[in-house]
């Protein structure tokens, strides 16, 4: 396991606070068609955090409990204002671990994704980015 790093962030609003510490070998991307429609886009970039290593420090935020594929129920929390997605935990019993929205962490551009889950539900255009056209801005 690599050294954990300290991050903090939270909602686009600023009513939703946290700090946590992530290991960024744990950083991926998901593929899977929830993350898909969750976040309007093409896929997630989480960060798992163990309980011990996350604080909420401002504001409290709404759940949604998701039964996935899987079976497991997951509480995918937000912001109640502003909807900006936050993490994900057990639905049923204590946090298990908090699969920390990574886009939601000031430290974003410092944590790369490491691997990807779910490539059966990629979108087939998504590794064909880098031959669109780009502009700095709008």
């Amino acid at each position: 396991m690599a050294e954990k790093m300290t991050i903090d962030g939270g909602c686009h609003c600023g009513a939703i606070a946290y700090e946590a510490a992530v290991d960024p070998e744990r950083v991926g991307i998901c593929h899977c068609t929830d993350c898909q429609t969750l976040t309007s886009s093409a896929f997630r970039i989480v960060g798992f955090v163990e309980p011990a290593d996350f604080t909420l420090t401002r504001g409290t935020p709404t759940t949604y409990v998701k039964t996935a594929e899987s079976g497991s129920r997951r509480a995918q929390a937000f912001c109640g204002t502003c909807g900006t997605p936050l993490w994900s935990t057990a639905a049923d019993g204590p946090p298990d671990r908090y699969s920390l929205r990574i886009a939601s962490t000031r430290q974003r551009d410092a944590l790369p994704p490491r691997h990807q889950v779910w490539c059966r539900s990629a979108q087939p255009w998504v590794n064909d980015l880098a031959a669109l056209p780009k502009r700095d801005t709008q």
